[in-house]
């Protein structure tokens, strides 16, 4: 297990106005938030991504360390759980050519809404619910702010199974250091139902039995 830095850079590239969303209107904004349709993608700011549109070159930096760090190639089998809509996979087919990328989100509003390239691998599922395959069947799993949106146990019950269907994995999860952090957290997350520290995330990660790649992702 070993912590890494890939997606930390392109997620502060964004700047955020966090009070501006600890507001009474919150609750019902989290509650259609956790039904991750259109509003959360494609609605209001309030709900969610308020767009959750294509930008060329927005995951490049990522995927080139990626792509470095594990060695991926045009035979390469990745997976990408809880994919949105697929553009992190719709760029790293550009990058290596692999006809074996595979991606899922719960959202069938997400998925529906794919790259057309990634349609016959890219489908609905729940990350908490067994996968459809074998042990140690992909190369790589990558898991992009996906397990802060379960409960603990469902936390563990994903980690082994994301561990069992793949060789590695890397996945990031929002966390905080300091009160400040917690407090930005806490005012912009719609869907976060695990608010962990960084040591009470390696902690769990150690007892699930994780032994993957991971990152965290800060509020500052």
């Amino acid at each position: 297990m070993k912590e890494v830095s890939f997606f930390l850079k392109t997620h502060n590239s964004s700047k955020r106005d966090y009070e501006k969303y600890m507001n009474p209107e919150k609750p019902n904004c989290m509650t259609k938030a956790k039904l991750y349709g259109k509003d959360f993608f494609d609605g209001d700011r309030k709900y969610g991504y308020g767009g959750y549109k294509y930008i060329p070159g927005r995951w490049d930096h990522v995927i080139e360390q990626i792509v470095k760090y594990y060695k991926l190639n045009n035979n390469s089998k990745v997976i990408d759980a809880g994919a949105g809509k697929g553009f992190f996979l719709n760029d790293l087919k550009l990058k290596i050519n692999s006809e074996h990328l595979y991606g899922f989100d719960i959202s069938k509003y997400a998925v529906k809404n794919c790259p057309v390239d990634l349609k016959s691998k890219f489908y609905v599922h729940d990350i908490k619910k067994k996968f459809i395959y074998n042990d140690k069947f992909f190369d790589l799993l990558t898991c992009f702010g996906v397990l802060h949106n379960l409960k603990i146990f469902e936390i563990e019950k994903t980690i082994k199974e994301i561990s069992r269907v793949s060789k590695k994995q890397y996945l990031w999860v929002e966390s905080y250091r300091n009160d400040r952090e917690l407090f930005n957290l806490q005012c912009w997350a719609k869907t976060c139902e695990s608010f962990f520290a960084p040591d009470e995330w390696i902690w769990l990660f150690n007892k699930f039995g994780y032994r993957g790649e991971y990152e965290f992702i800060y509020f500052e």
